[in-house]
């Protein structure tokens, strides 16, 4: 999710669902290291639980990038073995690091001898020609003789050559049974799975055979379909989504941004397909992508965009399906 899950995504995310592992867009090791680290790390205290994704395929650069993370506090340590972008590829990390297991197991064992979070580990079925039954097996034996705390598995195979990241989540098909055999093969192990999944009953139908279940565009699309995660998984109380609340919420978080320097834009793109399938939500829609770039925006355009929806008492499909 680069350039998606930034700092302000991931509060705005927070403020629907307290109890969901947040997960960073992937950070490479080198910019860790060269970077500026507060820009790249730095996090909302609010955030927690979050994970930091990382991306690399050097295991002496990722071991000093944990080092550096580690006053950050982060609550789990994720490589990334299964992005396919071709800038990714360009830096022999991602996706295509699931031709060299062996090189991934170097990089975890590398990161667990310096990390106090739980290292995990998330890939792809395979990639190209490679025969899922045999190299997913692989990579995960090797991983956790390594020391990996939990595997997550995006169930498509990733084409390095021919198809465009795009395409990668759309065209390889989707094969949910081999992650759940791998869960049957490694019972003790947490596996959870990730992949073309959209609503929170997919999400529960998922969880009868492995043991986390990761949405990606689904919840940014529309990160109402968050509201009900706390309730149908973590044992919170049912409520309705206190819409106002959020809308009070965000908005002192965009002041707060905006006095620091920044752009309400920064906070507001991340915002634009919450109410998805509500009356309003073309309008709301209409002015967060307008207003909230203009020079000069405050968070007065969130409480304009808020004010164009008709909440009344109906919830987005995404949630209650």
């Amino acid at each position: 999710m680069i350039d998606w899950t930034d700092r302000h995504c991931r509060y705005f995310h927070r403020q629907i669902s307290r109890e969901a592992l947040l997960y960073t867009e992937m950070v490479v090791a080198d910019a860790i290291i060269h970077g500026p680290r507060e820009r790249l790390l730095g996090h909302d205290a609010t955030e927690h639980p979050l994970a930091l994704q990382l991306g690399g395929s050097d295991p002496a650069k990722l071991a000093e990038a944990v080092k550096i993370a580690e006053p950050y506090r982060y609550d789990e340590i994720n490589l990334n073995v299964g992005c396919p972008s071709d800038r990714v590829q360009s830096g022999t990390f991602g996706a295509c690091l699931m031709l060299t297991p062996e090189t991934v197991a170097e990089c975890v064992a590398a990161m667990k001898a310096v990390a106090t979070a739980p290292v995990t580990v998330k890939c792809r079925i395979g990639v190209d020609e490679q025969e899922p039954e045999e190299a997913l097996p692989e990579l995960i034996t090797r991983v956790l003789d390594a020391g990996a705390d939990a595997i997550w598995i995006h169930a498509r195979k990733a084409w390095l050559k021919g198809l465009s990241p795009k395409e990668n989540r759309e065209i390889p098909p989707l094969d949910y049974e081999i992650v759940y055999r791998m869960k049957q093969r490694w019972p003790d192990v947490f596996i959870g799975i990730n992949g073309g999944i959209r609503t929170l009953d997919e999400a529960a139908s998922h969880l009868a055979h492995v043991d986390g279940v990761m949405l990606g565009r689904a919840a940014y699309q529309n990160a109402a379909v968050l509201a009900d995660v706390d309730h149908r998984f973590f044992g919170a109380p049912a409520a309705e989504p206190d819409w106002e609340a959020l809308r009070d919420r965000m908005m002192v978080y965009a002041e707060r941004h905006i006095a620091g320097g920044g752009r309400l834009q920064h906070v507001a793109r991340h915002m634009v397909g919450l109410f998805t399938g509500l009356p309003g939500a073309r309008r709301y829609r209409q002015i967060l992508s307008s207003d909230a770039v203009k020079n000069g925006a405050g968070p007065e355009v969130l409480a304009a965009a808020f004010a164009a929806v008709d909440f009344s008492g109906t919830e987005p499909a995404a949630v209650s399906a």
